[in-house]
């Protein structure tokens, strides 16, 4: 009998600590210009990480010894500010790739074949 009633003591205790229990919640207007903002926020965050992912972008930062997971933590910590900056960069950088001194002299040797036949 002393069990029962300590069970039942313990869950009348365990029901009333549950519904006592609050969590702080805020509720606030949020307008559309903010959402929009942390919108394009996220977008270039996932440019910079897309960016940093490629293969030619690690080769150069580890010719510059910067590790692939010490990156991807420099991106995560930058400011919304810095991160707009540097994914408007990435927009304006050219499309094509670097041509080393072999790529040109094949582009020339390709020419001088054509114009041969």
């Amino acid at each position: 009998m002393n069990a029962k009633y300590l069970l039942r003591m313990c869950a009348v205790v365990l029901g009333t600590v549950l519904c006592l229990q609050t969590s702080a919640v805020m509720a606030g207007i949020v307008t559309t210009d903010q959402m929009a903002a942390q919108n394009q926020v996220d977008a270039d965050k996932i440019k910079i990480q897309t960016f940093v992912d490629r293969a030619d972008v690690k080769d150069s930062l580890q010719a510059l010894g910067v590790a692939e997971l010490m990156a991807k933590v420099r991106v995560a910590a930058m400011t919304d500010q810095e991160v707009h900056a540097l994914a408007q960069k990435i927009d304006t950088m050219p499309a094509g790739g670097y041509l080393g001194n072999s790529d040109l002299v094949l582009i020339l040797l390709i020419v001088l074949l054509i114009l041969v036949i």
